[in-house]
This record gives structure tokens, C-alpha cells and sequence, in this order.
């Protein structure tokens, strides 16, 4: 279907707020603006509004759900209003049958939270001749129906995957206790937890190994980059007025 010119400019319109938002608070951080890469969710939407969104400019674009990036990595890559090819990102749970058909359209996994996933990955992606970037999912909350790798499994998952010729760890990802409804100081402690157990990962490592912090959503973005998020997923704060 096609979309009218007033909900791509909307579009437009809500993600230039949304990255004003990201440069000041790196401003406030003191940080390169290039530090932070914006995901844009898109697991609430249409494919073709997630189309939208990268006609807006935004090329990273993140799904809960691996059936769902599956059909609308699919439907862009037929040709569906995408000039240039979106990074799809995967920030909810992955099930070791929905490999074969996930991976191949994967630039990031946000979620390695088993070690028996961890070896999946392997075998799946020597199959398909390249290896796959992961962050390992850490469980900040302690709750047992959340996922996530406790922080004490972090070390071990991380060194199961050093031996490992085709998966990639490029660092850690987690969630504030309550995303859309926290206050600012208990967000930003549990953010700085996750920097901290990355920082202590580091330690022996090569330099520039682990580089990458996913936290922050719509609701609590600007204290996540205050505690060093790289990665920034945004669902609702792009779909203000659209969906």
C-alpha cells in the first residue's frame, strides 16, 4: 500500500526529535553523538510503516519477534518501498528453531541469554559461512519471568564464546527494572551496573573488545546514554501520532 507524504514527514518529524533528544544528552554525557546508534522498534507496526521509517532515514530497525523480522526483512528485501537495505536487529527472545530462518537476515542479536543458544548460533552460522554479531542479555532485575544470563553466568558465556569461530560478542545488553515507568536515579543505577560489569569483562581482553551497551527505550533512553548505552531502542517515542 502506499503511505501518504503526511505520515512519512510525521515520521520524519518524530525521529529528528528523538536524535535532538540523543545529541543533547550526549552533550549532557559528554560524549560523541556518533557514540549512540538509534534502533528504531518496530514490532507494533505494519511492514510497510516500518518502510516508512527507513525512507525517514532510519536504517536500523529492531523486532521482538523473529517471525515478524523475518516477514518484513523479506517483504523489503522484494523491493517494498526500501531504497536502501534496513540492519535488522533482534531484541526479544530468539528459540533455538527460529534459527535457520532468522539469521540470515541478522546484522545483531541484543538477546544470547543461554549458553546452549551460544552454541546453536555456532552451529548455525557455520552453515550459512558467516559468523553472527551477539550481545549477551543480562538480567538486571534478578526476575526469574524475565530473560536474561544472571550476572554471575556473564563470565563464562563470554568465555565459551571466545573458542568460537562464528559467533561475534560485541557486548551487553539489559532493561531498567520497569522501562516505561521508573524513576530516573533507580534507571540510571541499574544502566550503570550493566557499564560496570561490561568495564570489569573487559579486563584482559583485547583494547576495543566488547563495544557495545544496548539499553535505553522510549521511556528511559537519555539516562541509559548517560551511563554509556551505544545502542538505543525506540519504539513509541517514533510512532507518536502514526500508530
Amino acid at each position: 500500500m502506499e503511505t501518504s507524504d503526511a505520515v512519512l514527514d510525521r515520521c520524519r518529524a518524530n525521529l529528528a526529535g528523538v536524535r535532538e533528544r540523543i545529541a543533547a544528552a550526549c552533550g549532557r554525557a559528554g560524549r560523541p553523538v556518533a557514540e549512540v546508534r538509534l534502533v528504531g522498534v518496530t514490532k507494533y507496526v505494519s511492514v510497510e510503516l516500518a518502510a516508512v521509517l527507513v525512507r525517514a532515514g532510519c536504517l536500523d530497525l529492531g523486532e521482538s519477534r523473529p517471525q515478524s523480522l523475518v516477514q518484513k526483512a523479506e517483504a523489503m528485501a522484494a523491493g517494498m518501498h526500501a531504497a536502501e537495505p534496513p540492519r535488522w536487529h533482534l531484541i526479544g527472545h530468539l528459540q533455538r528453531n527460529k534459527l535457520r530462518r532468522t539469521l540470515p537476515w541478522l546484522a545483531l542479536l541484543h538477546s544470547l541469554d543461554s549458553l546452549r543458544l551460544l552454541e546453536a548460533i555456532q552451529a548455525e552460522a557455520a552453515l550459512l559461512g558467516r559468523p553472527c554479531d551477539v550481545l549477551l542479555e543480562v538480567n538486571l532485575t534478578q526476575d526469574p519471568g524475565r530473560t536474561g544470563l544472571r550476572e554471575t553466568e556473564v563470565a563464562g558465556v563470554l568465555e565459551a564464546a571466545a573458542g568460537m569461530t562464528h559467533v561475534r560478542v560485541r557486548g551487553l545488553m539489559g532493561m531498567a527494572s520497569k522501562p516505561d515507568d521508573v524513576d530516573s536515579g533507580a534507571a540510571r543505577r541499574e544502566f550503570a551496573r550493566l557499564r560496570e560489569l561490561r568495564d570489569a569483562l573487559r579486563r584482559g581482553l583485547p583494547p576495543g573488545a566488547l563495544p557495545e551497551l544496548s539499553m535505553g527505550m522510549s521511556g528511559d533512553f537519555e539516562e541509559a546514554i548517560l551511563e554509556g548505552a551505544t545502542l538505543v531502542r525506540l519504539g513509541s517515542a517514533l510512532w507518536e501520532g502514526i500508530a
